[in-house]
C-alpha cells in the first residue's frame, strides 16, 4: 500500500479553457487545504481562492473532493479545476511540490494505484491503455469492452469454475478409499474440465487484440506499371506515392495509415515484382517480396492466376475503365472514374473485418493469450489416472488465470504497462 500523495495535470495540452490537476493519497485533502483554505463538502464543487505560501494569489479555482475509498484510485482524491493557462498550472504544480509528503505522479501512477487498491484489474488497465491510444472507432469500441470489465468478468467466471474443480479434486484425494464416491466425483470433474478446455481453445482461436490495435497490414503487390501507386494514392486520398509511366518508379516500400470505416489499415505500396539487373531495383523487389509475405491482406494487381495463395488476397482488376470486364473473382477498380474504387473499398473493408476480432466482444492480447495457453496446458493433463497430479494441474491453471487478471503479477509487467500512460493518468 502506498503512503505518499501524488499530483499531476490530468487534462489535455495547455493552453486550454480549463485545466484539471488531480491529487491522490492520504495527504490529498490537507495538502489542497494549504492552498484553498477550506474544502467543499464531498462531491460538491465550490470556488476557492488558491493562495501560494508567500501570499500570492495563484487562481480562483473550482475544487472537488472525493473521500476514500469510493474514488477512481481508491484513495482520497481532490481535483483542482483551474484556468488553463500554462503559467497558472505551472505555479499550482510548483506550490503542491513544496508541500511535505506530496510529489508529482509518474506515468500511469493514478491508474496503477486504482489497480493495486482493487478499483480495477490488470485487464481493465490494459483496456484503458488501449483506449488512450485508440485511433479508430473499432479500436475505441474494443478498448471500452476491456476497460469496462468485460474480460475481467469472463476471467472471474473461469476462475470460479477452476476453484470448484480444484475443490472436487482435493475432496477426491481425501476420500481415496471410497471407490464409488471418488469414481463419481472424478467423472464429473473430468467432464467439467473437458468443457472448459473446449471453451478456452475457442477463445485462443480468435484473432488477437494486437491486430486490431496495430492495424491490418495491407500490401499492394503486382508487376511493374500495374497501377499499384495510383491505387495507393486513391485509397489515401493524397499523392503520397510518385506515379509515372516509367517501369520501376517505386523502388522502396511506402507505408501509410488509413482509417476505413473505423478500421485501421496500414497500407504498403511496393516495387513491381519482376527480374531486374539493376541492383537498386533488385533490392526494391526483395523488399516487396518480404512485405507481401508478411501481409495480413494482399491487394494483387497482376494476373489473377499468378496471385499468391498463402494469405488473404483481393484480386484487383486495375484500370477497369480502359480494359475488358473484370474476370470472375476479381474486383474492378479505376482511379480515373468517380466512384471507381467504391467496390474495392467495400471488399477491402469486408475482408479486413473478417481478419479482426469483433469490437464488441472481449479479446485477448498477447500476454493474456500466453497465460490462457498455460492454463489450458495444465488442464489437458487433468484425468482420472492420478489425483495428485490433477490437483496440481488445477492449481497451476488457477495461478495462470490470476496472472491474467493481475492478482499475481510482477513489477516488470506493471512497469511496462503503466509506462504507456501519461502523467495525469
Amino acid at each position: 500500500m502506498t503512503t505518499d500523495t501524488i499530483f499531476a495535470l490530468s487534462s489535455g495540452a495547455l493552453p486550454a479553457a480549463i485545466a484539471i490537476v488531480r491529487v491522490s493519497g492520504p495527504l490529498a485533502e490537507s495538502g489542497v487545504e494549504r492552498l484553498a483554505g477550506t474544502l467543499p463538502e464531498p462531491r460538491r464543487a465550490a470556488v476557492r481562492r488558491l493562495v501560494a505560501a508567500n501570499g500570492d494569489l495563484i487562481d480562483e479555482a473550482l475544487i472537488l473532493r472525493f473521500p476514500a475509498p469510493h474514488t477512481a484510485t481508491g484513495e482520497s482524491l481532490v481535483e483542482i479545476h483551474l484556468h488553463g493557462g500554462r503559467a497558472v498550472v505551472a505555479r499550482c504544480l510548483a506550490e503542491l511540490a513544496t508541500l511535505p509528503g506530496l510529489r508529482e505522479a509518474e506515468p500511469g501512477e493514478f491508474t496503477r494505484r486504482a489497480m493495486l487498491n482493487g478499483r480495477l484489474d490488470l485487464t481493465q488497465a490494459e483496456g484503458l491503455a488501449d483506449l488512450l491510444s485508440a485511433e479508430t472507432e473499432w479500436q475505441r469500441r474494443a478498448a471500452m469492452e476491456s476497460a469496462g470489465g468485460r474480460l475481467r468478468q469472463q476471467i472471474e467466471k473461469w476462475r470460479e469454475r477452476v476453484v470448484m474443480l480444484s475443490a472436487q479434486a482435493e475432496a477426491a484425494i481425501d476420500y481415496v478409499g471410497d471407490e464409488d464416491e471418488t469414481g463419481l466425483d472424478l467423472a464429473v470433474l473430468v467432464a467439467d474440465v473437458e468443457s472448459l478446455v473446449t471453451e478456452w481453445r475457442a477463445w485462443l482461436a480468435r484473432p488477437p487484440a494486437e491486430m486490431l490495435q496495430q492495424g491490418v497490414k495491407v500490401v499492394l503487390a503486382g508487376p511493374p506499371n500495374s497501377g499499384k501507386s495510383s491505387l495507393f494514392n486513391a485509397l489515401l486520398g493524397s499523392d503520397k506515392a510518385i506515379v509515372t509511366p516509367i517501369a520501376g518508379t517505386t523502388r522502396d516500400v511506402l507505408e501509410a495509415r488509413l482509417d476505413l470505416d473505423g478500421i485501421l489499415l496500414i497500407l504498403h505500396d511496393t516495387a513491381g515484382l519482376h527480374h531486374s539487373e539493376d541492383q537498386v531495383e533488385q533490392i526494391g523487389v526483395e523488399r516487396a517480396q518480404r512485405a507481401s509475405a508478411a501481409a495480413d491482406l494482399l491487394l494483387w494487381l497482376g494476373e489473377p492466376t499468378e496471385a499468391p495463395t498463402a494469405q488473404a488476397v483481393i484480386k484487383v482488376h486495375s484500370r477497369a475503365d480502359e480494359r475488358d470486364p473484370a474476370p470472375p473473382g476479381s474486383v474492378p477498380a479505376s482511379v480515373r472514374q468517380a466512384g471507381g474504387i467504391d467496390l474495392l473499398q467495400e471488399e477491402l473493408m469486408m475482408m479486413a473485418k473478417s481478419l479482426l476480432p469483433p469490437p464488441d466482444h472481449a479479446t485477448l492480447n498477447r500476454r493474456q493469450n500466453r497465460l490462457l495457453n498455460q492454463a489450458l496446458s495444465s488442464l489437458v493433463n487433468v484425468s482420472q489416472a492420478d489425483l495428485l497430479v490433477s490437483a496440481e494441474m488445477l492449481r497451476q491453471a488457477l495461478h495462470a488465470l490470476d496472472q491474467i487478471s493481475g492478482r499475481q503479477s510482477t513489477d516488470d509487467v506493471l512497469d511496462a504497462l503503466f509506462g504507456r500512460f501519461c502523467l495525469g493518468k
